[in-house]
């Protein structure tokens, strides 16, 4: 840890912190079946504070999947499922007018929407027209939410889950490319093993599906995402993330495959998400140091929503993985 990390952590307490995120994890196992990936990035984003977009057809569990988190970790919980006429005034709130019962005086009064939670589920988020998927722009990056000229807190932790179904499912919409950016992490959810799959069949028809067991309060959640800050990194692992990010760039690349098949490469939100990731996976693990692993595993998740192929690539069918790949393997550490 750094020098002022040393003191704000005492060994004893940062042990009790680790147990507690192998707690949630084993909570959230008991549920889900299978998924392990899917489990440990969610809860890498939770740690690190960001928001998350889980993608994959429809009935893989994607909803059960947050729905065990928030239990798990004792959050209030909003559900929100997006349709083609959802209204932004259906998430944010809107002002109604009320009127006092003994002097007749009236006055609006604003109504908190679902937004105002601490674990938000955008369930299919990209079956909404782009005008409502804005609306959770400022409250994802601000924690906040403005009404009327008045600014509105949210509660913390903050935390929004969004899933979508693949862009070629009939009724979608792309989300806008600011709203992607504000999502630390994209993951993807893929059908199951034959294994895991007849297991999900057999616990789900049966009477009593059980919930999450609650094993994390939100001060320890709260704590946890502070504890996350202070993971070291060395300096030339910052400078690898950057270069890394950078090098999605086609302007400023010399990786053949993002010349040819990127169109438009990751922003400075993108290093930045990378190496907070890369400080969660860490901590999750049960280091207090980031390493080279981490961020070659957090590059996928994080950037795959962030770069975007070009026309040629999408033709020849070349994924967002490959590319990213090729950049992992041509761009090297110090």
């Amino acid at each position: 840890m750094a020098d002022g990390a040393a003191i704000a952590w005492s060994e004893n307490e940062i042990g009790e912190l680790t147990a507690k995120v192998a707690a949630l994890k084993a909570s959230m196992s008991r549920v889900i079946i299978g998924q392990e990936d899917v489990i440990d990035s969610l809860i890498i984003c939770l740690l690190a504070g960001g928001h998350a977009l889980v993608e994959g057809v429809p009935g893989l569990g994607k909803t059960l999947l947050v729905k065990s988190l928030s239990q798990a970790t004792e959050l209030d919980f909003h559900r929100v499922q997006f349709t083609p006429d959802l209204m932004p005034s259906d998430i944010v709130g809107t002002e109604i007018l009320e009127e006092d019962h003994a002097t007749r005086k009236r006055e609006f009064r604003f109504q908190q929407g679902p937004v105002f939670t601490q674990v938000l589920l955008a369930d299919e988020i990209n079956r909404a027209p782009p005008k409502t998927q804005s609306a959770l722009l400022e409250a994802m990056q601000e924690r906040s939410v403005t009404f009327a000229g008045q600014t509105h807190k949210l509660p913390r932790p903050f935390f929004v889950l969004a899933t979508q179904n693949p862009i070629e499912q009939a009724g979608t919409y792309p989300l806008p490319e600011a709203q992607l950016d504000r999502f630390l992490l994209r993951i993807d959810v893929v059908y199951p093993t034959e294994e895991e799959e007849i297991r999900m069949v057999s616990a789900t028809t049966h009477a009593g599906l059980k919930d999450a067991e609650p094993v994390m309060d939100v001060a320890t959640l709260l704590r946890l995402q502070q504890l996350v800050r202070d993971i070291e990194i060395g300096d030339h692992l910052v400078a690898y993330a950057t270069r890394l990010v950078r090098a999605t760039r086609p302007a400023l690349t010399t990786v053949p495959a993002v010349k040819k098949h990127i169109g438009w490469g990751a922003g400075p939100r993108a290093g930045q998400a990378l190496v907070l990731a890369s400080k969660a996976r860490a901590l999750m693990h049960g280091r207090l140091a980031v390493t080279r692993e981490d961020i070659a595993e957090m590059l996928l998740p994080v950037l795959a929503h962030r770069v975007l192929r070009n026309f040629e690539a999408e033709a020849d069918g070349i994924a967002i993985a490959d590319i990213l790949q090729a950049l992992r393997e041509h761009i090297r550490p110090d």
